[in-house]
Order: C-alpha cells, then sequence, then structure tokens
C-alpha cells in the first residue's frame, strides 16, 4: 500500500488574513539588533512558492515566503530564503529540488554553511528543529532551535561570536559586492590545519550551489575514512 499524499491545499486556503504571521515578523525584524534587509517580492512568485511550500501564512515560513523575495542579514552574510529576488535569485522550494530528502534547506551564509529543518533526516527526537552544516568542520551540527528561534537568532543573536573563528577583518566590503546567488570559495579550505586562519586564506567568488555540492562531497568523503 502507497501512503496517502495529503491533497494539495488551494493558495486561498494557505492565505491567512485573519491571523498573519507577518505582523509578529516584521516587529522582530523592526527590533532586530542585527542589520536586516527584506527583499521586495514578485507576487507571482510569491504565490507559486507559498504553493509549492503548503505551509500558511500563519507559519513564520509562510509569511516570509508570502511578503518577502527573502532576507539578507548582516549586510548579507546570512540568507534567509523566501520566494525570490534579484539580489537573492533563489526561491526556497526550488533551491530544495534535488536536495536531500528529510530536510529543508531555509538559509545559508556566504562561506557554504547551510541551515536545515529536520524532517526526519537528522533523526525523529529532533524534528522540525535547525541544523547547521559547518564547512569548517564538515558536519551538520545540532542548533536545537525552531524555525522561530532561528529567526530570532538571526535578527537579534550574537552572529560575531558564532562566526568568530570565520570572520576576517574586511569582510563587510567582500560580502558586500555578492548576490544572495554566491558564495566564497576559501583556499587552503576552511576544513584543512592551512585553512584555520582564514584571513590568510584565497577567496574566490563562486555560485553558492558549488558550495554546497562541494561540502556535501568531502562530507562524503570524510566519513568514508573516518
Amino acid at each position: 500500500m502507497h501512503a496517502q499524499t495529503p491533497p494539495t491545499r488551494a493558495l486561498a486556503e494557505l492565505i491567512n488574513s485573519q491571523e498573519p504571521a507577518w505582523q509578529f515578523v516584521s516587529q522582530w525584524i523592526r527590533e532586530a539588533k542585527n542589520k536586516v534587509q527584506v527583499l521586495p517580492k514578485t507576487p507571482a512568485r510569491a504565490d507559486s512558492t507559498l504553493l509549492a511550500a503548503q505551509v500558511t501564512t500563519r507559519s513564520p515560513m509562510g509569511a516570509i515566503i508570502y511578503e518577502t523575495g527573502g532576507l539578507l542579514i548582516d549586510g548579507g552574510w546570512l540568507r534567509v530564503l523566501g520566494s525570490g529576488s534579484p539580489m537573492l535569485n533563489r526561491t526556497i522550494m526550488g533551491w530544495n529540488q534535488g536536495k536531500p530528502t528529510g530536510m529543508l534547506l531555509i538559509a545559508d551564509d556566504v562561506l557554504g554553511g547551510f541551515y536545515a529543518l529536520n524532517g526526519g533526516a537528522f533523526g525523529q527526537e529532533s524534528l522540525g528543529k535547525v541544523f547547521y552544516f559547518a564547512p569548517d568542520k564538515l558536519q551538520w551540527q545540532a542548533t536545537n532551535k525552531t524555525y522561530s528561534e532561528f529567526l530570532s537568532f538571526c535578527f537579534s543573536g550574537n552572529l560575531q561570536a558564532f562566526y568568530r573563528n570565520l570572520r576576517w577583518k574586511g569582510w563587510e566590503q567582500e560580502v558586500s559586492a555578492l548576490t544572495g546567488a554566491q558564495g566564497l570559495a576559501c583556499y587552503p579550505f576552511l576544513f584543512t590545519e592551512e585553512g584555520e586562519n582564514v584571513a590568510k586564506d584565497k577567496r574566490g567568488i563562486v555560485p553558492i550551489k558549488e558550495l554546497w555540492t562541494f561540502g556535501q562531497y568531502m562530507q562524503r568523503q570524510a566519513e568514508g575514512s573516518r
């Protein structure tokens, strides 16, 4: 017997005008300690992405998909995926096509760190919690945060402390030159002893999907050799 797929909900069922989460999310953004840039949405793209995601606008994720083209945090160091915008030309659902099952990639940083919601890939105990793929460790790490708590971390968390080993003097200028579809590849690699001092690494602009593919490939290699 096949497991029945739940019926697809129509757009009108997903848009909640009585209790939209955007009023809370936009207030969090107004009160944010970190710099948050809300990218404009394209209505047709917002509609199609919300339909594909099948989440309602009562949820913070639905609100971000439906109300924004995505968010750039801390001058673009961190990108939270929405329904896509010229500055962040990836929709959350489009970006997740062809990615591993049991997780939903929701955000990433410029060095190839990826944030994913656990849909079973990281075990049943932490369903719905966010995991972080650390490019300097080649490992998925539990953040123990829900999606809302992750947004709170992006908006007002101490990003300087979280990324303290991965930032260099003048990173802001380098990051401001990127679009949300690009990242920085470091050489020597961040996960090697030689690459530990990120300030001394050579850095080159590459498509973010290259950083994803490379990180996952190297993780498999590292696990194979353990």
